[in-house]
């Protein structure tokens, strides 16, 4: 048994699924490196198409069994972490999927196997490729195994950017929003210095300062959250 062959018969252990169509398997793993002119498509190209598909569902029912009181935003949020082509390589290197890959000389010697682009895009077909071979359900498994960690990542709670969170913060007391002013820009135009004042009725302002207007805004509102949840 060549070193491949055993690599592809540890993935699919890894995987928990063992495929009845081997060639779809061998497509799946297939890079357009190795694209043969004028045959039929034989790389994982269209495959990576599907997958994209078959995840986006897994991921969204993944994530409606675990919370279906989020809100719409926290769902999205959550759910392209998820399916991102750099979660897809990250599972793709937690199985260890590289060595399994069947890539022209070119691209193998020049670090194929380990790039993150090829193996989000492999991972997606091999999705694909498990939904072709066994249906849904049996996807809906393997998604469960492989996906476990991200799972758990994007189960904690998503931490909020210092604007959102006095935003609110000043809603639950029953105030205006947060209102941002820039005090001074300092600096050469290629390395420029933004100071910027949050403002909350009734409340002390507090200053930010930033590379880009948004940094300042986001230092201003983080200065003032600090300082109010600290005092008694």
């Amino acid at each position: 048994m060549n070193s491949r062959v055993a690599a592809v018969a540890a993935l699919e252990a890894r995987i928990g699924y063992a495929f009845s169509d081997r060639e779809l398997l061998e497509r799946a793993l297939t890079h357009s490196s190795v694209r043969r002119p004028l045959a039929r498509a034989t790389d994982n190209e269209t495959l990576e198409f599907l997958g994209d598909r078959v995840l986006g569902l897994l991921a969204a029912e993944a994530l409606l069994r675990a919370n279906s009181a989020w809100r719409e935003g926290d769902l999205s949020r959550r759910h392209a972490a998820l399916v991102s082509g750099q979660s897809c390589a990250r599972v793709a290197r937690r199985l260890n999927l590289g060595p399994a890959l069947r890539l022209a000389g070119g691209a193998s010697k020049q670090g194929g196997r380990g790039q993150g682009r090829i193996l989000g895009d492999a991972m997606e077909a091999l999705m694909a490729a498990v939904y072709l071979d066994g249906g849904l359900d049996c996807a809906r498994v393997v998604f469960a195994s492989a996906w476990s960690e991200a799972m758990a990542e994007v189960l904690g709670e998503q931490p909020k950017d210092g604007k959102t969170a006095l935003q609110e913060w000043a809603l639950a007391q029953g105030l205006p929003l947060p209102v941002y002013a820039l005090v001074s820009r300092l600096g050469p135009a290629h390395e420029p210095r933004f100071i910027v004042k949050a403002v909350v009725a009734g409340y002390a302002e507090a200053t930010g300062a930033g590379a880009s207007l948004k940094s300042a805004q986001t230092a201003a509102a983080e200065t003032m959250l600090r300082r109010e949840r600290a005092e008694p």
